[in-house]
């Protein structure tokens, strides 16, 4: 694979996973407090289960990708220092979800607990905004890239 291959799917996976938090941070999350108390850890079991394979198996391409672009070839477009930042972003996107989502999705588990449920709609906003800003600057690596491609004129 070239390092074009690595961008492009680091690129794909990192959007997927910014559209992905949006819709649980501004849909899904706040539903949650809207299931009742005696459906709760079925639902909160269900969401788990689902989730996973959905966000997973990405999460994994985007890290090993940043990784890939960051330390090793890289297109000559992309700044080596932006891509470490980027990597970085990455592992904190990681930590974030292990340490704070994780732990309440945990207690969650055993029923509905709104300390807890507040604690993940308040702490997922730093994988939102780091997903968010990952995004933007693989856009700008993005924007970057074409403009080292030479345009044809456009025929009419």
């Amino acid at each position: 694979m070239t390092s074009n291959a690595f961008f492009l799917l680091n690129l794909v996976s990192t959007l997927y996973l910014v559209g992905l938090i949006w819709t649980i941070q501004i849909v899904h999350y706040p539903l949650f407090d809207r299931v009742g108390q005696p459906d709760f850890v079925a639902y909160e079991t269900a969401h788990n289960r689902l989730i996973t394979p959905v966000v997973g198996p990405i999460m994994v391409v985007e890290l090993t990708t940043a990784g890939l672009l960051a330390f090793g070839p890289c297109p000559v477009w992309i700044s080596r220092q932006l891509a470490i930042a980027g990597l970085l972003a990455v592992i904190a996107i990681w930590a974030s979800t292990l340490l704070l989502q994780v732990p309440c999705h945990t207690r969650l588990l055993q029923g509905f607990d709104r300390d807890a449920y507040r604690q993940l709609v308040a702490t997922n906003w730093i994988r939102t905004l780091l997903w968010t800003a990952r995004g933007l600057l693989l856009i700008h690596f993005l924007w970057r890239g074409l403009q080292t491609v030479p345009m044809a004129p456009l025929e009419s």
